[in-house]
């Protein structure tokens, strides 16, 4: 047998993720589960890969041997080996000796690679042997007690990288999450044992080495950040750990490489979301490595994304960003970075990217951090954008739900209207008294449009009769409309009190021809007053409670 092809014979890997190549075929399927798992594939034995030997013919089944397959489906009956602590320790004991084996034979014949081939493949089938143990998530303390878990790490310093992309595979299957549900003390025991080994930086270490052009390693940096996904999602506070650990560093490496895109890209984004979502650490942490301007220097400015991946992909970018916009440092970088240049210009695109630069320009703008955003984007001409958007919700290209949409642009004003001084608040005031009041007019076809839907989701709260407290209820009714309504009236307070006495006298009108009145509008002013959110401090909180009631007073 030729030794050239034993040495370069690969297995075939178990993505956790569609590939580039998969793309073509997911319109059938509809955009898929961010965490679609697969089985494995490696059902074709491999002695007869390594003989270039022609693969068998499927076997035909009978009708009794279905019958015999669905009775066995059915009663989970099984012959085959059940893999108990016995069993369990075998394989375990199998691996250990030929992972011995076979570090010996390449130290002792470190140039003579025809003396360990052997014992590398050996060791191959070992690993796969060991991909039982993903079925019995019950027996994880036993491989944590014989010490194999370290043992499968250190494989992935392996000079052979199909040993290493080989161990991959293995531990995604391990950390499957369905597989780790089914036990929680498993599950427990494992991933304390790949914390505690630093798996994270093994895994990266691996991954640096990695070559994506080969379809192979290409599998196992997918894999690779199948597992990261796994055990942060089973164990979210894991999540600092993998940033401490070079994993952001690496994932803002992958993003800026001028390659086509692929699975893999769209992993990358996904992870980097998942990595910033509830974790302070991490956002100050891609802020100090200048993440905030690579973000959105591989957002789609001219140009839509051609396939749903890529549009995902960018709106986990978008995600990101949002994210980061939560920390006030990472706020005057995006200041200072021309970051609200960008969105603008994203806007006036009409690209399929003016959904998230909307969501972006929100975060960017909002609460006490956002006074400098705020009067830097009246000043960069961004009420031009703004406005239209305002009045009139786009049809084309549109991601978000009407509803989100109007939620964004009336939160912006809003921002804006709070933040805002001197001549950039004046500029923005103005915009209200233009072409006969039409911006007033629309802020309360708005305010009667989510007056109604509070209305319906209270109703439906009645009718339900579920058995919830205070807080309980007032968030439902906050995701049943109550906060745009609260902006929107916080937008009709702030222009009738601060602008030309003709908008309130048009408010006044308005409401009386459709049955509403003031009162409504202080009361849900003051119960805004009262449940104001954690954002900014203590002293803030209260100066926006004193500016709300004063504006109620006034109104």
């Amino acid at each position: 047998m030729d030794v050239g092809e034993l040495l370069s014979f690969k297995p075939v890997p178990t993505p956790k993720r569609p590939n580039e190549e998969d793309l073509e075929d997911s319109d059938d399927e509809g955009k898929g589960s961010k965490k679609a798992k697969r089985s494995n594939k490696s059902a074709i034995n491999r002695m007869q890969q390594l003989g270039n030997k022609s693969l068998p013919k499927e076997p035909i089944i009978s009708d009794k041997e279905k019958e015999d397959i669905l009775r066995y489906v059915e009663t989970e009956a099984t012959e085959g080996e059940i893999l108990d602590d016995t069993a369990v320790k075998k394989l375990v004991l199998n691996f250990e000796k030929k992972a011995l084996r076979n570090r010996e034979m390449r130290i002792k014949f470190p140039d003579q690679p025809e003396k360990f081939m052997e014992s590398e493949i050996d060791l191959f089938e070992a690993l796969q042997d060991l991909s039982a143990v993903a079925t019995v998530p019950d027996q994880y303390p036993l491989l944590v007690e014989l010490k194999c878990i370290n043992s499968i790490l250190e494989l992935l310093s392996h000079d052979n990288t199909d040993v290493s992309t080989k161990v991959v595979n293995l531990l995604q299957e391990l950390t499957d999450v369905d597989i780790l549900h089914e036990s929680e003390e498993g599950a427990e025991e494992l991933i304390n044992a790949l914390a505690e080994a630093e798996c994270p930086s093994l895994l990266l270490h691996n991954l640096a080495r990695l070559d994506e052009q080969v379809p192979d390693e290409r599998d196992a940096v997918h894999n690779t950040l199948g597992i990261i996904e796994n055990i942060t999602e089973f164990r979210p506070e894991l999540c600092v750990e993998v940033a401490k650990q070079g994993f952001i560093q690496w994932i803002l490496k992958r993003l800026k490489l001028k390659v086509p895109f692929d699975g893999n890209k769209l992993y990358a984004t996904e992870i980097l979301s998942i990595l910033l979502q509830n974790t302070p650490e991490n956002r100050k942490l891609l802020g100090e490595l200048d993440g905030i301007d690579l973000l959105y220097n591989v957002f789609y400015k001219r140009h839509d994304p051609s396939s749903a991946e890529e549009q995902e992909a960018m709106e986990n970018m978008f995600d990101s960003l949002c994210c980061a916009l939560m920390e006030p440092l990472n706020r005057d970088r995006f200041l200072r970075g021309e970051g609200l240049q960008l969105m603008n210009l994203m806007l006036r695109e009409k690209k399929m990217s003016r959904n998230g630069s909307l969501k972006v320009l929100d975060h960017a703008l909002a609460g006490p951090d956002g006074k400098d955003n705020c009067n830097k984007f009246v000043d960069i001409l961004g009420l031009r954008t703004v406005f239209p958007l305002f009045m009139k919700t786009p049809k084309r290209k549109r991601i978000l739900t009407l509803d989100q949409h109007e939620e964004h642009v009336v939160s912006i004003i809003s921002s804006m209207l709070r933040n805002c001084l001197g001549s950039q608040r004046q500029r923005l005031l103005a915009k209200f008294t233009e072409n006969d009041l039409e911006k007033v007019d629309r802020l309360l076809e708005l305010h009667f449009k989510y007056m109604d839907k509070v209305d319906r989701t209270e109703k439906e709260m009645e009718m339900e009769a579920e058995d919830l407290d205070d807080d309980a209820q007032y968030l439902k009714r906050l995701s049943g409309g109550l906060f745009t309504l609260q902006l929107i009236d916080r937008i009709i307070l702030e222009v009738c009190t601060a602008g030309p006495p003709a908008i309130k006298q048009r408010v006044q009108r308005v409401l009386s021809l459709r049955g509403g009145s003031l009162k409504i509008i202080r009361h849900v002013m003051r119960e805004y007053a009262g449940n104001l959110g954690d954002a900014g401090s203590e002293e803030w909180r209260q100066q926006e409670q004193q500016h709300i009631l004063q504006l109620v007073d006034k109104f």
